[in-house]
C-alpha cells in the first residue's frame, strides 16, 4: 500500500505535487512550524525561519530520526518560530535553503526517501 501524507491537523491528503504550495501558504501566513503524518506512522516536520527550514523525518514518537543538513553552510540563523511561540535558532548546517526543503519535502512524499543528492544527517 503507497504511504499517503496528512497535515497533523487532520487536513490533507498532502501530495508531493500539493505539499511545497501548501508549505509555502502556511509560511506565508506565519505558521512557521508543520507536521505531516503518514499513514506509515511517520512523521516530518518542517520548521522555517522564512529564508530556511530544517526538515526532520522521524519514523516513530520515540524515533531520534534524521534530517537535511546544509554541510557548507556556517553560522547560525534564528526567526524559527515554533507553535507554542518558543523562538529557535539553529546552525545552518543543521537546516537548507527554503527551496531546497519544499523540493526534499516534495520527494520525500513521492518516494518515502530524501532526494539522492540531498545532504542527510541519520540521527540514530
Amino acid at each position: 500500500m503507497e504511504e499517503t501524507w496528512r497535515f497533523s491537523d487532520g487536513s490533507g491528503p498532502v501530495t508531493a505535487r500539493s505539499a511545497p504550495a501548501l508549505l509555502r501558504e502556511r509560511i506565508s501566513a506565519g505558521r512557521l512550524e508543520t507536521w505531516l503524518t503518514s499513514s506509515a506512522g511517520r512523521s516530518l516536520a518542517v520548521v522555517s525561519n522564512i529564508e530556511r527550514a530544517l526538515v526532520t523525518l522521524l519514523d516513530g514518537a520515540d524515533d531520534p530520526g534524521e534530517h537535511a543538513v546544509d554541510p557548507g553552510a556556517d553560522g547560525s540563523s534564528d526567526g524559527y518560530v515554533l507553535a507554542n511561540g518558543q523562538c529557535d535558532t539553529y546552525p545552518d548546517a543543521d537546516t537548507v535553503p527554503l527551496t531546497e526543503a519544499l523540493r526534499i519535502v516534495g520527494h520525500l512524499l513521492a518516494t518515502g526517501t530524501p532526494p539522492p543528492d540531498a545532504a542527510w544527517s541519520i540521527d540514530r
